[in-house]
């Protein structure tokens, strides 16, 4: 092998490949790109004292890299070789979430670089739930779901091998590299062709949305991705204004003359039309177009 590629490189290309797919198959969320780029110029030029932070700090060259995006798998297969695939762009599962405690049947970790040299380079994270099918409590929903992820494959034969070769090599080289950025990107492609029928569907529904988008289609397709914006609250009203279905309100702190924490808001999930087998026309609603501001961090 060639001098392997950087595995921040690798990510950097991937994030950048998601983000124009995402676009592709959301021209929304190119809308939305469109507002946060508008807003951070005029920030940026309204305030020289913050743009000079930004640039001490390092940020001011990635501002524009969508921080995280988030998908849903089905199988702890699915999840093991999922992290495989993102060891090889140097991103590791931080943190533990049980969001079954508010209602929702899934548990989740965040994929994402570590150190501060690969935040520096590129801090984008994938924030990756896994369906905790024991919680469907039909136990026919249950075993009828079961049977439907197990006969499901989210990679592509290609992906896995380049995955392999280099976790064997310790790397890829440029052509592998580039190879494994398009191949990986599959698993996260919309497939608007369902693997359940529309009686399925429902019954998967009614059980709850998630599970319906978990186990109904070919893969995690990424369900939204969050671009990080200066202003949250003249997004959220540059959003209004251009008739985009925004959240009533932004979520977190309210503003303040230092933001701290969190504060996100984001375009309501659209409806997409799907085909279930014997051509029997569908809708689903699932994905989404997110924002965040932020803040400083407390202890």
């Amino acid at each position: 092998m060639s001098v392997p590629v950087c595995a921040d490189t690798i990510r950097t290309r991937f994030s950048h490949a998601m983000s124009a797919m995402y676009r592709d198959e959301v021209p929304l969320y190119g809308d939305l790109l469109s507002i946060v780029a508008d807003v951070n110029r005029r920030v940026l030029a309204d305030r020289p004292a913050l743009a000079a932070e930004l640039r001490a700090r390092g940020e001011l060259d990635r501002l524009d890299v969508e921080r995280h995006g988030a998908i849903r798998l089905g199988t702890a297969a699915e999840l093991a070789m999922m992290r495989r695939a993102f060891a090889v762009m140097g991103m590791w599962p931080v943190g533990y979430y049980d969001l079954s405690v508010a209602g929702v049947p899934v548990h989740s970790t965040a994929f994402r670089p570590v150190d501060e040299a690969a935040l520096a380079a590129n801090p984008f994270r994938i924030f990756t739930s896994l369906l905790r099918i024991e919680l469907i409590e039909d136990a026919g929903l249950r075993a009828e779901a079961e049977a439907i992820l197990a006969n499901r494959r989210i990679f592509t034969d290609e992906a896995v091998r380049l995955i392999e070769r280099a976790e064997a090599q310790g790397g890829l080289d440029e052509d592998d590299a580039n190879r494994f950025v398009a191949e990986l990107l599959e698993t996260f492609r919309w497939h608007g062709d369902a693997r359940v029928g529309a009686d399925a569907y429902a019954r998967l529904s009614a059980a709850h949305r998630l599970i319906a988008d978990i186990v109904s289609f070919r893969g995690p397709h990424i369900n939204h991705l969050t671009p990080r914006t200066l202003d949250i609250d003249a997004a959220q009203a540059e959003m209004q204004a251009r008739g985009i279905d925004a959240k009533a309100v932004v979520e977190g702190p309210p503003p303040r003359a230092v933001p701290i924490l969190l504060r996100q808001t984001s375009f309501k999930a659209i409806e997409e039309d799907v085909v279930f087998p014997g051509d029997q026309p569908g809708q689903h609603t699932a994905r989404f177009g997110e924002i965040e501001q932020r803040g400083a961090a407390l202890t």
